[in-house]
């Protein structure tokens, strides 16, 4: 009785990241796709390989990791100016983690709009002050919103920069989307 092997067929890779989908096509109708040679190893046997042999790349950056929380032990992970960028970064930071969308540049287009980068800006004027619940801080956010978007983990301060940008972008975020989306008052 004959045995027969069957060996998986491999289309060449190189270049795909280039060319993408439609080069893999074009490659596959073309005939230009190569045969793995007729040694090669059983797909499992190489993955498991592949499995077993640590990543370089993960090696390094753990290794990197491991020195920088030596070097900074007691130290927060990053340390953030206290400034606009130094609070949009953070406040992006933290709203990263709870899926809060918003960029950079829509935060401050938004922030300088609405306040100037004054943390401390008060609105006296409109009707949200008429009723005795002025806007206030960056994104001129009331306090009733502040309160029901607050992010836990934040400044429980109205005015504080960072809890202002999060609270203002996680209201934003349910009502528009994003704050990248609001372009006037909101």
């Amino acid at each position: 009785m004959r045995t027969t092997t069957l060996i998986p067929r491999r289309i060449a890779t190189t270049g795909i990241t280039v060319l993408g989908a439609a080069g893999i096509a074009t490659a596959a109708l073309t005939g230009t796709a190569h045969a793995a040679p007729q040694t090669a190893e059983p797909a499992h046997q190489t993955a498991a390989k592949a499995a077993a042999k640590p990543a370089k790349a993960d090696d390094k950056a753990d290794k990197k990791a491991e020195k920088a929380e030596k070097k900074g032990a007691g130290k927060k992970a990053e340390d953030y100016p206290d400034n606009l960028d130094g609070w949009i970064r953070e406040a992006m930071s933290i709203m990263k983690k709870h899926g809060i969308p918003g960029s950079y540049d829509g935060i401050k287009r938004n922030i300088i709009r609405e306040s100037g980068g004054d943390p401390n800006a008060v609105n006296d004027w409109d009707i949200n002050a008429q009723k005795g619940i002025p806007s206030k801080g960056l994104l001129q956010v009331i306090q009733p919103t502040f309160d029901q978007y607050h992010v836990k983990g934040t400044a429980d301060k109205l005015t504080d920069p960072v809890a202002n940008i999060v609270a203002a972008c996680n209201y934003a975020a349910d009502r528009y989307g994003t704050m990248d989306n609001v372009d006037s008052a909101y």
